[in-house]
């Protein structure tokens, strides 16, 4: 049951990192990306790729990504 806990709490501590603007692979910018597929302007292969483009790049921003905020 602790293990519930600990991960609820991980969530948590990651929605106040992205809230925050500490992550760079935020909620908002996969929901604008896969908004941008919907509408037919990029291809799935191409919101993917600028996924990684945004994940490679946060260090050098100051940012975290989701997964490192997760781990925190």
């Amino acid at each position: 049951m602790a293990d519930y806990f600990v991960h609820k709490q991980k969530l948590e501590n990651q929605k106040a990192a992205e809230a925050e603007g500490k992550v760079a692979d935020s909620l908002d910018v996969r929901l604008a990306l896969m908004e941008r597929v919907n509408s037919g302007e990029i291809t799935l292969a191409d919101a993917q790729a600028e996924l990684k483009r945004v994940k490679r790049g946060a260090k050098k921003a100051g940012q975290i990504t989701r997964a490192a905020a997760y781990r925190r």
